[in-house]
Formats: structure tokens, sequence, C-alpha cells
């Protein structure tokens, strides 16, 4: 082991963020073996561990002799060994030793520093193209950014807690790290940031305990069995937890929550209701205002074992079934309890009991309509505007519903909406989707195989009326974003005669409805049980400024007035630096 001394031994730790968080990871998972091969781009992580008695650092000149005595360290020691190199043909030299690490299953972290990447390619010396690498020589290949922000920290964070993760995961192996630098040559700083550390769980491990208030946050799921959700309900029971969901969340037990509408409340602050643990469950969400729900720490549940950080709080990842991890922490020996559950409603139910008139819009055609879908019946929504207006408001407990949230994109919606309507021809499918997404996917309506069960509400405004909500990221930009940013104007501007023809050609009943007054003459119509008389396209015409209206209101119905300060503050900020910039472009 290197001993060093004089000038060396009076410098701490590199300014390099990326390096930091190497550092302070390795050290939180008690990997202390560090080989070391000389050069000039691995001077900053070679310095910060030689001058941290934690570490125990070896020399190796050649790189290809450093991998195989990894192999040899890890495997006597039974811990990982860290190998670092520097830029050039260093790394290539890794692959003999790196390959027996592979087929040994050997725990050995190859930490390759490179000059910044997006010089590869331009004959800068010393700098080669590590993007691609033999299959058999690493488990686990991730690139570092330089940290120049918070989203770069993040992401540097998570990738070094996957390649670590990944040293022990399935039986272990070799990992590749690639680090970029700054050469920085400063070596001031005394503490390694605070860094999260996330731990892997498989079904034969010892789970930690589950503590505190606890929810469970589901994203898009399968539909869940008779079974799933006792199961689910068992745990929630047992440990006085509650389950967020929403549309596409497929759970319609006990202890769900449709909380959208209160989560959403601008001026209202839902801390008392947050829990401080959050099993997530799931795949992507379209529920933004719910997702503000989660507590301070995620314990993240999927049989793929990886690592999704949605909320930028994951500690564990539990790498099996739903139904294992609920049932290992259903004591049902504990006193039952739903409090946290009536709290919650109460909360809702608040909220419910006030509100408002609403503009003639998607909201407003959710508060009327949802409730009053038949039994047994499946729907579906278009992405941002349509799925979050039906999250407001409940749907009968034997309604399926769903969205295209996986990819979440306006392109496929009326054809899975299709595709799911031949599964059962008797069964009522009901789609509700704004005209841009209908517009780009109207062609599945021409499908042969096109039966009697679709009904299909076209919510007409026009544009994509998402960009000119009050809270939009293109609110700022006001009625200019309708010629580009919302594409208002296409498709007819509206025509109250294109998709009439267009369905009643492919033998669709078609109806429509411009305001309140004549949606209640003929929604019926388009609710009615049995498949006897024909699909039905319900166009709704609405005005993109109401629908603005309608989602303002239905944010604004609590008010607290110090959330309220806060809002005004942030609005009068966000308002003069706007005005400091464009008098600065005006000039």
């Amino acid at each position: 082991m290197l001993m060093f001394s004089g000038e060396v031994m009076s410098r701490f730790y590199t300014d390099e963020k990326n390096v930091l968080i190497i550092i302070a990871l390795l050290k939180a998972n008690n990997i202390r073996k560090v080989i070391a091969s000389p050069g000039a781009t691995n001077v900053t992580f070679v310095a910060s561990v030689q001058n941290d008695s934690f570490f125990e650092v070896y020399s190796a000149v050649d790189e290809r002799s450093a991998a195989y005595m990894a192999c040899g360290l890890a495997h006597e020691s039974g811990e990982p060994v860290v190998i670092s190199c520097t830029g050039a043909t260093s790394s290539r030299n890794y692959m003999p030793g790196m390959t027996e690490a592979y087929y040994r299953k050997l725990p050995v972290l190859a930490i390759t520093s490179t000059q910044s990447v997006a010089r590869v390619g331009h004959h800068i010396a010393q700098v080669t193209d590590r993007s691609n690498k033999p299959n058999d020589t690493q488990r686990l290949s991730v690139a570092l950014p330089i940290v120049k922000d918070a989203d770069d920290f993040w992401e540097c964070e998570i990738e070094v807690n996957k390649a670590i993760l990944e040293l022990k995961r399935a039986g272990g192996g070799p990992v590749h790290i690639n680090l970029p630098t700054r050469y920085s040559q400063s070596y001031g700083t005394k503490a390694l940031p605070t860094c999260r550390v996330m731990d892997r769980f498989t079904a034969t491990d010892k789970l930690p305990k589950l503590k505190g208030r606890v929810a469970v946050f589901i994203g898009a799921h399968r539909d869940f069995s008779v079974e799933d959700t006792r199961i689910l309900d068992d745990f929630c029971s047992a440990n006085d937890a509650v389950v967020f969901c929403d549309h596409t969340s497929g759970y319609k037990g006990k202890y769900s929550l449709l909380y959208s509408l209160a989560a959403s409340q601008d001026l209202t602050n839902q801390k008392a209701d947050k829990p401080d643990i959050t099993i997530h469950i799931g795949e992507v969400s379209g529920d933004y205002a719910t997702m503000e729900m989660v507590g301070e720490e995620v314990w993240r549940v999927s049989d793929d074992g990886e690592i999704r950080d949605t909320f930028r709080k994951l500690r564990y990842v539990f790498e099996m079934d739903e139904k294992t991890f609920f049932q290992s922490y259903t004591d049902s020996s504990r006193e039952l309890s739903d409090k946290y559950l009536k709290q919650c409603k109460a909360t809702l139910a608040d909220i419910r009991s006030e509100l408002p008139d609403i503009p003639f819009s998607n909201i407003w055609i959710a508060a009327r309509t949802a409730h009053k879908i038949p039994d047994d019946s499946v729907i579906h929504f278009g992405i941002l505007n349509s799925l979050r207006s039906w999250n407001f408001y409940d749907l009968p407990s034997s309604v399926r519903s769903i969205s295209n949230v996986g990819g979440f994109g306006i392109d496929g919606g009326l054809s899975s909406f299709l595709g799911a309507s031949l599964a059962k021809s008797d069964q009522l499918c009901f789609c509700i989707i704004g005209d841009l997404a209908f517009f780009y996917d109207m062609n599945a309506l021409g499908n042969r195989h096109v039966g009697n069960n679709l009904r299909i509400m076209v919510v007409n405004n026009g544009k994509g009326t998402e960009f000119r909500q009050y809270n939009s990221v293109a609110a700022q930009v006001g009625d200019q974003a309708d010629e580009f940013i919302a594409a208002s104007g296409h498709y007819g501007n509206k025509s109250t005669t294109l998709i009439k023809h267009y369905a009643q050609n492919l033998g669709f009943n078609y109806i429509s409805a411009s305001s309140k007054e004549e949606y209640e003459s003929v929604y019926n119509q388009f609710l009615a049980k049995g498949v006897e008389n024909g699909s039905i396209v319900f166009e709704v015409f609405t005005d993109s400024e109401e629908e603005s209206k309608a989602l303002e209101v239905i944010r604004n119905i609590k008010k607290e007035k110090k959330q309220h300060l806060k809002v005004i503050i942030k609005r009068l900020l966000r308002k003069n630096k706007l005005n400091i910039i464009k008098r600065l472009f005006s000039e």
C-alpha cells in the first residue's frame, strides 16, 4: 500500500463534483480497495483517494496487469476492487482482465477517466471512443457528466449508484464508469458531498423496516386481480397506508385515492397529507399533481429491479414481484387501521363540497359525465388535457381505464383504443380525445375491423390547448403561441362538418355540442348501453380560453393565506424578471 508525505498529505479532495460523488458513494458502500495506473486524466480521482486514509491504494503501471490484479484481489478478499486509468489506449488494456472478471462474476469496478467526450472523433490527442464495449467485459457501463448544476449532480449520483449496485447484482460481475475531467488543480475540498445511497433487495434478503406514515403510489399498471387487490388492501390495513392512483393505475381497492383534485390546489399546502415513505409501483404516470404527494423516501418495487428515480427521492429498490413485497410487510397481528385513509378522504371531501361553476370545457364534461359511464365499460383518455381533466373525477368501480402514457405521444390514441375494442365486441369502449390527437390518428377509424362498440368523444378546441393553459410553459408567449406552438387553425379550423362527414361516411353515428345546453340535450345518446345502434363519434366544440379558465378555477378552490402570498411573490418575481429581459432585448 502506498504511503505519502509532505505537500500531498496537506491537500484534501478535488473540487470536481463527479469525482467527489464517486468517492462519497464508494465510502458509503465500504469499497476501499483501489488499483491506480499512472496518467493525467485520472489525477483528480487518484490524488483525492490517496489523501483519504479510508482507501487502500495500490499501483500498477500496466493496465492489463492492473485488471488481473483486481481479479485476484477481489476473489481473495471477497470485496469489490476499483481500477483507475487515464485516456488514450489505457482502457483497452483492461479488456482481458475484465473478460476474466465477467465470466467469474468478480466485482471489479473500472473507472476510466477521459477528457470531455465531446472531443471524441476530432483527432484530439489521447481521446478514444469508449461508447462500444464487448458485451462480456462488463455487466453495465455508465458515462458520467461533468457536474455543472443540480441536474448533472442528480444524473451523476444515479449513475454511480447503478454502477455500484450492479457489482453484486445477480451474482455480481465487472462494471465500467467513464469519468470525464476538467483537469482541475484545486484540492481544497475538505468534506465530501451528501449523496443518496441506494440499496437493492431481492426476496431472499433481509428487508429493511417500514416505519412512519406510508403511501403507495401507482403509475400506469395492469388491472389488479381480485387476489392482487386483497393483498394490497391487507398491506394498507396492516400499515395504516393509502394508495394514490389515477385512471391508469388499475387499482379499485378500499384504499384507493383519486387524489388529483386535492393535490392540484395551487394555493394550499399538502404537507399534512404527505407520507414519510412512498412505495412506488407501476410505470409512467400522467398524474403530475399527485406525484407531488410523495414522501421524503421512496421505495421502488418492480420485478425488473431497475433504478427508476422518478421522484428524485429513491432509497431502496426491491427486485421482486409486488405480491411478495406486500406480503412481506403485512403483519396480521398488528392492529388494523384506516386513520390515514380517513384523513385524506376528508381533505378530498372538503374540496369537493366547494366545487364552483366551471366553464364549458373538458373538465366540465368530465364532471358531468365520468360517474355515468356505463358499468363494465373500458375508457381510453388522450394524454395531458383529457387525462388530467378526468382524473379530477371518479369513474364507476367496474369501469376500466387507460391512457397511452408509456411513450406519452399523441400519435396512437385512436389505434390503441381500436385495438382494445376488438377484444370484446359486446363491451362498450369509450375514448376521450383532443382534436389534434384525433386528426393525427384518424385513419384508424377506416379500419375494416371497426365494430359497433366504439364511443369516441372529440373535444375540439381547434389547437393544442395544452399550450394555452394559464400555467403552461408557453403562457408567457400569449396569443402568439397559437401560430406554431399550439398549432392552431389546422384540420378545418373547428369545421362543423369535417369530422361529421368523415365519421358518417365511415358508418359512424355522429352527434355534436357547442355549449352546456347542447351537451345536456344529446350526451345520453353517447352513454346509452348496448351496441345495437352502432358506434358513435361525439364532437364537442370548446374554446381554448374557457379550457384555461376551467383549469385555473378547479386548481384554486381552496386558498390558504400563507400559500397564496408565496404564489403572489413568485409570480411578481417572475414577471419582474421577464420585464428586465424584455427591456434588455428592446435596447
